[in-house]
């Protein structure tokens, strides 16, 4: 029922379009052919081939105009995109009027007078309406990717936040200040250690908090001061997988990996019996980080979801490539697109 309510509420919107094409080429239709206005029998056939003409155009030229932009955006190929446009609708014009113009010649007898004048006249009254279209659609494609950038900033600006927040948390820093406390006792080398990489894994938050897009090298680098920390809390329950990468050239927003890192650590059990397995590695395109399932019975985080699409919403602005959630398995993987 709703398919056929669709359908017929697209016929009646084409039929409403239709008429009102019509509408605006009556007046064209003088400016056409002056002299056939002398002949009142000629009316009738003047308006109708008016029509047909001006309909025929107008609805043709603007699929031609929803083909080319299918694979050319006014904002991101905008000269590529006008002499595309230009081209397309003078062939289209040309074809549509030669054929127009010999099927009232050989059905109807009737005859339009010269081809020559007539596609110029036609070339010509399609180029200024396409250039009066095409202005509405650059203007609005414009508008859509400034409302567009304007979210962006924001989900930029809550993201950082939400990576800041969750690094910096007082249970971070409560369970690595208790970890050093023990380690000092124990292992005073180790300890030393142990702050050296804290005060990296808060430097380059600190540093990263303003960027877009950060090198994958550093990325992995920060990965592994912030598992260094973990791994001293977690020992051997907590089992750490990379495999050798290519990470020069290619980046990803900051902070997502240690996200990702932080999401595996927070919502499964870790303990010898049932130790956390993490596999990072690197894969067509992507960066993929792939932890076993083993979850604690516990209230779904929201800010676990927040970050997830915090991450998916910045990728959108980058690059068209999805990023990956899947859980299935018994394991739990997020792939990141990586950006050259």
């Amino acid at each position: 029922m709703i398919g056929i309510v669709s359908k017929k509420s697209f016929w009646v919107k084409q039929l409403k379009e239709i008429g009102v094409i019509i509408l605006i080429s009556l007046p064209f239709a003088f400016v056409s052919c002056p002299d056939c206005f002398k002949n009142p029998e000629h009316l009738g056939w003047v308006f109708f081939i008016n029509s047909i003409a001006w309909v025929t155009l107008w609805k043709g030229n603007s699929y031609v105009a929803d083909l080319i932009d299918t694979r050319y955006y006014w904002v991101k190929y905008p000269v590529k995109r006008l002499m595309l446009g230009i081209l397309g609708h003078v062939i289209y014009t040309c074809i549509a009027i030669v054929c127009i113009f010999y099927a009232l010649e050989y059905l109807f007898d009737i005859s339009m007078g010269n081809i020559k004048n007539i596609l110029t006249y036609s070339v010509v009254f399609t180029m200024l309406i396409s250039l009066i279209l095409y202005s509405v659609s650059f203007l609005r494609s414009w508008r859509e990717l400034a409302v567009e950038s304007e979210r962006m900033k924001k989900e930029v600006i809550s993201s950082k936040y939400e990576s800041l927040k969750n690094q910096v948390n007082p249970h971070f820093l409560f369970n690595s200040l208790n970890a050093l406390t023990n380690l000092v006792y124990e292992d005073q080398d180790q300890a030393v250690k142990f702050i050296k990489k804290l005060s990296d894994v808060y430097r380059y938050v600190l540093e990263s908090r303003d960027k877009d897009l950060e090198e994958l090298e550093m990325e992995l680098k920060f990965a592994e001061s912030y598992l260094f920390l973990q791994k001293i809390r977690y020992s051997d329950s907590l089992q750490v997988s990379k495999q050798k990468m290519e990470p020069k050239g290619v980046r990803i927003p900051p902070l997502s990996i240690q996200m990702l890192l932080e999401n595996a650590i927070k919502h499964n059990i870790i303990s010898e019996d049932e130790p956390l397995q993490i596999d990072i590695y690197q894969e067509g395109g992507y960066l993929f980080v792939v932890n076993n399932l083993q979850k604690k019975n516990i209230i779904k985080s929201e800010s676990s979801e927040m970050g997830l699409a915090n991450i998916k919403a910045r990728y959108s602005f980058f690059t068209e490539h999805p990023v990956i959630i899947d859980d299935s398995d018994h394991k739990f993987t997020v792939g990141l697109p990586l950006l050259k």
